[in-house]
């Protein structure tokens, strides 16, 4: 699975500098992983997060302890895809019923990769993170345990206040963007 992976991120036309680095360190790095996908196996490893795309704008989560808005995502569960743990992580940390807005370009039912960011995360770990566009409607409800700061931002209030690293992402996928890709009839919200 890694070697598709990395194609699919090899064939990514990043929207800025910061995802044009963090390209060439995905590559880098899951080169070298025996497990790129096993958090236990390497304090450098690969997630899968959730852009929550609808007609009121898109989903952010603030960060339980580190107070940022970041998009939802985690780690990959053993034997899950990094797109399956995208929708996992989607669906725990926001409790919407969050969906594939339509099949990626090669006709498959999965989410479609529109970003990729390499940052440090919490416990000298490294994420090698895949961000998936996924969409939603109706209001958040995170099950106790996970933030209850979760909601809808019109875009330019998403960009306003998001995390530096989801910045390119959150520019390039809003309605009107030049290559967003966006469904028909999403990302509504914008001011």
């Amino acid at each position: 699975m890694i070697e598709a992976v990395r194609a699919e991120v090899a064939a990514r036309e990043p929207v800025d500098q910061r995802e044009r680095e963090s390209i060439a360190r995905f590559l880098a790095e899951s080169a070298r992983l025996a497990h790129p996908f096993d958090r236990d196996a390497d304090p450098t490893h690969v997630t899968g997060s959730a852009i929550v795309v609808g007609p009121r704008g898109v989903v952010l989560v603030e960060h339980k302890l580190l107070h940022i808005w970041l998009q939802p995502g985690g780690h990959v569960d053993p034997d899950e895809e990094p797109w399956e743990a995208a929708v996992r992580e989607a669906r725990e940390e926001t409790g919407l019923d969050v969906r594939v807005p339509a099949p990626d370009h090669a006709g498959r039912g999965r989410p479609r990769l529109v970003h990729v960011d390499v940052h440090h995360a919490a416990h000298g770990h490294l994420h090698l993170d895949l961000r998936y566009l996924l969409e939603a409607d109706g209001d958040p409800a995170p099950p106790p345990g996970e933030s209850q700061q979760v909601r809808w931002f019109a875009w330019d209030d998403a960009i306003a206040i998001a995390d530096p690293g989801l910045l390119g992402a959150l520019r390039a996928l809003r309605p009107g963007a030049a290559g967003s890709g966006h469904p028909a009839g999403l990302g509504g919200g914008r001011r």
